[in-house]
């Protein structure tokens, strides 16, 4: 009988963190035991504010009685089911009541297991669509300059972010980058969307020329780029883009697994910036994080060229085992409703001027070079010390850490994305512990 083995929690040797600094954490560990509304709580019961909603993902908050209740439930009705030509009638609703949230005309959902997932899932998506509508030399694939799209090699081939590919070596073929939309020289300081940079857009002709427009599949953004440090759309570049992706009849895809489920005041960064992609990858709010979730909508147009265009079969040959997992959709449905019933975008819209007079306040404080936001998005880049690269902002992080609240850094950006139930005094709190970590650090 194999015994049972007690529970070692100080012992921090066989996990390796993700995206971090091993040997600094293991040394200095901060840790977080629970988590409910606007806070998390370290092992001692300390709290601390979340200004980033986790990791961009729990939009509802921390701890909603409605999601625990829904995964309960349904873990103790059938814990996982195949999707592999079998169904469960949860995935079923959970992909209709997406539908009904996401813009006309995307109505067709396929489900996946994160960001990253969903990202090589809209790829491969609209690599088979033109293959099943008879131009198989549409191979390319266009990202951006500071894009991210996760970790699967599709992803990391269309971003852009340096330090996600340099340690890997090759990617994936016929891929090519447009330049970021990041113009400090001419944006500083702007308040929502900056006025230059629609012209970048451009560069996608360039490329057309370069490759042939019957060479491309499709091209791949975020509307609004996140990880990167949050660099906003200038007014009219996304709108410029998709005139230029009809033209030359390429997929426009647009990533919203940070801008989805109310960040910016509206369902879909889609809705908020006026241009519809062809097809749309999601994650982190499906859930509110509470599992593993992600998922890829597309036109029916899209759907029935890969579907409708097979004659028998399967239509295409890609899945997950945990495709609509039956816990992660009952998340999502009661996600879902949550985001209805308490108006998420449009607490984050009401909030949003609040959240950029406090983003910009900061403006004149020393080392802070710009300030960026977009809905309840803020970020702050600060000055870089010489040769020490990031290292200003990895301070402002723990000290803001040990002072009770939690940001995101990337090099020297702070990236603020507290949950959309975030308050006034929530925002008071955050921008003036920040403030106070900034100068120490200076």
């Amino acid at each position: 009988m194999n015994e049972i083995r007690p529970s070692r929690p100080n012992n921090l040797d066989a996990f390796w963190m993700p995206f971090s600094d091993n040997k600094y954490f293991k040394a200095n560990p901060r840790m977080l035991a629970r988590a409910e509304g606007m806070s998390y709580f370290t092992p001692e019961g300390r709290e601390v504010l979340d200004g980033t909603a986790g990791l961009w993902c729990c939009n509802a908050g921390h701890g909603r009685r409605e999601i625990v209740e829904a995964i309960q439930k349904q873990a103790a009705i059938m814990d996982f089911a195949p999707t592999f030509n079998l169904g469960h009638p949860v995935a079923f609703e959970a992909a209709a009541r997406l539908s009904e949230m996401l813009p006309d005309p995307l109505n067709k959902v396929f489900f996946t297991g994160s960001g990253s997932e969903s990202a090589d899932t809209a790829l491969k998506i609209a690599l088979a669509y033109h293959k099943a509508r008879g131009q198989a030399s549409r191979v390319r694939l266009i990202g951006r300059e500071r894009g991210y799209h996760g970790v699967g090699f599709g992803g990391m081939s269309v971003g852009g972010i340096g330090g996600n590919r340099k340690q890997f070596g090759a990617m994936l073929p016929y891929t090519d980058h447009l330049p970021h939309t990041h113009q400090p020289s001419l944006n500083s300081f702007a308040k929502g969307m900056p006025e230059h940079g629609a012209n970048l857009a451009d560069k996608l002709e360039d490329l057309v020329a370069l490759h042939g427009a019957e060479t491309i599949a499709a091209v791949m953004v975020e509307p609004m780029a996140g990880s990167t440090g949050v660099l906003i759309p200038p007014q009219g570049y996304l709108q410029r883009l998709r005139e230029i992706c009809d033209k030359h009849g390429i997929l426009l895809i647009f990533d919203e697994v940070i801008t989805g489920f109310g960040r910016l005041g509206t369902n879909f960064g889609a809705e908020r910036l006026g241009v519809m992609p062809d097809i749309m990858t999601m994650a982190k709010g499906l859930t509110n994080a509470a599992v593993p979730m992600g998922a890829v909508a597309t036109k029916d147009s899209v759907y029935d060229a890969i579907v409708n265009g097979t004659p028998n079969g399967i239509e295409l040959f890609h899945g997950y085992t945990y495709s609509g997992h039956p816990l992660a959709a009952a998340a999502a449905i009661a996600t879902l409703a949550l985001h209805v019933e308490e108006d998420l975008p449009g607490r984050a819209a009401a909030l949003e001027p609040y959240f950029q007079d406090a983003a910009h306040s900061l403006k004149g404080t020393r080392t802070v070079a710009d300030v960026r936001d977009l809905g309840l998005v803020a970020g702050i880049e600060l000055e870089s010390r010489p040769g020490a690269p990031g290292a200003r902002a990895t301070e402002v992080f723990r000290q803001c850490f040990d002072e009770g609240v939690l940001i995101r850094v990337t090099g020297d950006i702070v990236a603020l994305s507290p949950p959309l139930i975030c308050e006034k005094p929530h925002v008071d709190r955050l921008f003036g512990t920040l403030e106070k970590a900034i100068k120490a650090a200076a």
